[in-house]
C-alpha cells in the first residue's frame, strides 16, 4: 500500500524521534556526567531518568491514542487542557529550545571539524561561522524542497550515525575493568562532588538534554500515515535511546577513571575510543558525530518549523507563520526559525561559552512543555475523559501521568533558580506574538488568570534582566 502524498511512515517517525534524540550529547556523554558525578550518583540518575521518561513517552502515547483530534503534540495539550496563554508558552518554549539546540549543534558541529581542519577552532571563529552559515541556509532549502524528502534523508542520516555508537558499545564492552568501575562508586573521598543527592541533581540537565525530542513523533502526529504508528514510535525511539545511552555513559566508568573522564575534551567519547584502540578510534567517533550533527539538525529544524506552523493554524501563533509554500512545507516559520539560528551564529564570535550555556539553556526553555503535557494527561486520567469503558486503562495511565508529572517537576528543581529565571526572561517577549494573534482573533488578550500567570513571568523575567545586568546571574 502506498503512503498518501506528505504522509510519513513509522520508520520515518522512530527516524525523526531517535534522530532528535541522538545528536551531540551522547558523543559527550562521559565526560558530562563525570563531571558531577561519580558511578553510583550516575546510576541512580539514569534510573531515575529511565522511569521518568518512559512515563513521559507514555504519556505522548496516551495523548496521541485518547485525543486523537489534537494534532501538533506538546504545546496543543496545553492549549486544550489550561487555556490559550499556557499553550502559547509551549509552543514558544519548544520552539525556543529547538533553534537554541540546533545553534548548539552548529557550534559542536565546527568543533568537531576543527580535530580534522584547525581553522574551525572550537567552533565560534570566522571560518566556522560562516561554515555553519551556508550548511544552516542549505538545510533552509532543502526543506523549502518537502517535509517527506527531508524525512528519507534523516532516516538515512540516523542509521548512519547509530553504526558508531554500536561499535563503540562493543569495543568498550571487552576493555570495561570491574575495579575502575568500582573505585570510590559514591564519590566518598571526593568531598567537593558534594553528597550523592547532590550529584544526582547536577547530572539532571544533561540526561534531559539527551532526551530531548522523544516528542518528536506527537509534533508530526499530523503527518502521520497512521495515528497509532505516532505512539508506537515515540516508545520505539525512547528505548533505542535510552540503551545506547547507558551502555554508552556506563561503559565508559569502567575504562578510564571519573577524574580522568571528568577532565576530557569534548567529544569526549571520541578520547574514551582513542584510550582503548589509539588515534583511529578518535576519527571514527568525530566522522560518527559529524553524521549525527547533520541528521539531527535536519530532523531540529523539521520540528521548529512544524511546531510554529502548528500552533499558526489554530490561532495559538500569529497567521503569518501558516502559510505553506507549493510542497506544503512552512515556509515563513521555517524563516523566522533559520534568521534567529543566524543571529545567535553571528553571537557565538564574542562568546566563548555560548555552547553550553545554549545547551543548559535550551533544555530548560523544554521543561515548562513537558509539564502541561504531563499534567493534561493527567487531568484526562481523573475526568475519565477518553476512558469510556476502560477502567483499567485509566488507573494504569492516571498513575503514569502522576509520575510523569512528578518528574517534570524534580526536574525544574534540579535546574535551579537559575534557569528558571533566564527562562522567563525568553518567555516574557513572546506576549508579543500572542497579542498579535489574539487581535487576529478579535478576542480578549488574556483572561484573569492568565494575567496572573503573564505578571508572574515579567516578574521573573525582570529579575533575570537585573541579574544579569548586575553579575548575580551568568549565562
Amino acid at each position: 500500500m502506498s503512503t498518501p502524498p506528505g504522509k510519513l511512515r513509522l520508520g520515518a517517525l522512530v527516524a525523526l524521534v531517535v534522530g532528535s534524540m541522538i545528536g551531540g550529547g551522547i558523543f559527550s556523554l562521559p565526560q558530562n556526567m563525570a563531571a558531577s558525578a561519580e558511578v553510583g550518583a550516575v546510576l541512580v540518575g539514569w534510573a531515575i531518568t529511565a522511569i521518568g521518561m518512559l512515563t513521559l513517552a507514555f504519556v505522548f502515547q496516551t495523548l496521541a491514542n485518547r485525543k486523537p483530534d489534537l494534532d501538533g503534540g506538546v504545546y496543543v495539550y496545553a492549549k486544550a487542557g489550561f487555556g490559550d496563554y499556557m499553550g502559547f508558552s509551549s509552543a514558544w518554549g519548544y520552539w525556543i529550545s529547538a533553534w537554541l539546540g540546533n545553534v548548539g549543534y552548529f557550534v559542536l558541529l565546527f568543533s568537531t571539524l576543527g580535530y580534522f581542519f584547525p581553522v574551525f577552532g572550537e567552533g565560534n571563529t570566522v571560518a566556522a561561522v560562516i561554515g555553519a552559515s551556508v550548511l544552516l541556509w542549505g538545510v533552509h532549502f532543502l526543506v523549502l524542497r518537502g517535509i517527506q524528502e527531508a524525512a528519507f534523508i534523516n532516516l538515512v542520516t540516523t542509521v548512519a550515525k547509530v553504526v558508531p555508537l554500536i561499535l563503540f558499545v562493543l569495543i568498550a564492552v571487552f576493555a570495561f575493568k570491574l575495579d575502575i568501575f568500582t573505585t570510590d562508586i559514591w564519590g566518598l573521598k571526593k568531598p567537593d562532588m558534594g553528597s550523592v543527592m547532590n550529584q544526582v541533581r547536577h547530572m539532571m540537565l544533561v540526561t534531559v538534554w539527551v532526551f530531548i525530542g522523544i516528542e518528536g513523533a506527537s509534533i508530526f502526529s499530523a503527518r502521520a500515515r497512521k495515528r497509532s504508528d505516532v505512539g508506537k514510535a515515540t516508545v520505539i525511539g525512547f528505548i533505542t535511546v535510552l540503551l545506547l545511552l547507558v551502555l554508552v555513559n556506563v561503559l565508559s566508568l569502567g575504562v578510564m577513571t571519573q577524574p580522568e573522564l571528568a577532565k576530557l575534551q569534548n567529544p569526549s567519547m571520541a578520547a574514551v575510543l582513542e584510550y582503548i584502540v589509539g588515534p583511529w578510534g578518535a576519527a571514527l567517533i568525530s566522522v560518527g558525530l559529524i553524521i549525527s550533527l547533520l541528521g539531527a539538525l535536519l530532523s531540529w529544524v523539521l520540528l521548529c518549523a512544524e511546531i510554529m506552523f502548528a500552533a499558526a493554524k489554530d490561532h495559538t501563533m500569529p497567521e503569518f507563520l501558516s502559510r505553506e509554500n507549493a510542497n506544503h512545507v512552512p515556509a515563513n516559520a521555517l524563516w523566522l526559525t533559520n534568521a534567529m539560528v543566524q543571529v545567535f551564529l553571528v553571537i557565538t564570535l564574542f562568546s566563548s561559552s555560548t555552547y553550553l550555556s545554549l545547551i543548559y539553556l535550551a533544555t530548560s526553555m523544554i521543561l515548562i512543555p513537558y509539564l502541561w503535557s504531563a499534567a493534561y494527561a493527567l487531568r484526562l486520567a481523573i475526568r475519565g475523559e477518553g476512558y469510556e469503558n476502560a477502567r483499567r486503562e485509566r488507573r494504569k495511565d492516571l498513575f503514569i501521568a502522576a509520575v510523569a508529572l512528578l518528574y517534570a517537576i524534580w526536574l525544574i528543581y534540579a535546574g535551579g533558580v537559575k534557569y528558571l529565571l533566564l527562562s522567563a526572561l525568553l518567555y516574557a517577549p513572546g506576549v508579543i506574538l500572542f497579542a498579535k494573534a489574539k487581535l487576529e482573533a478579535k478576542k480578549p488578550v488574556f483572561t484573569h488568570l492568565e494575567n496572573m500567570m503573564f505578571v508572574a513571568v515579567l516578574i521573573g523575567a525582570l529579575i533575570a534582566a537585573y541579574g544579569l545586568y548586575d553579575g548575580f546571574l551568568t549565562l
